[in-house]
């Protein structure tokens, strides 16, 4: 999850990842069925 942060945060242009770029992160985990 901090790896994709960090790309998002990158692409963004940001130099630390904050917490915009995390929730975008979990938004991209695959749903847990069951």
């Amino acid at each position: 999850m901090q790896k994709l942060s960090r790309t998002i945060a990158d692409l963004a242009g940001s130099e630390g990842i904050g917490v915009v770029h995390l929730a975008e992160a979990l938004q991209y985990r695959p749903r847990e069925t069951g």
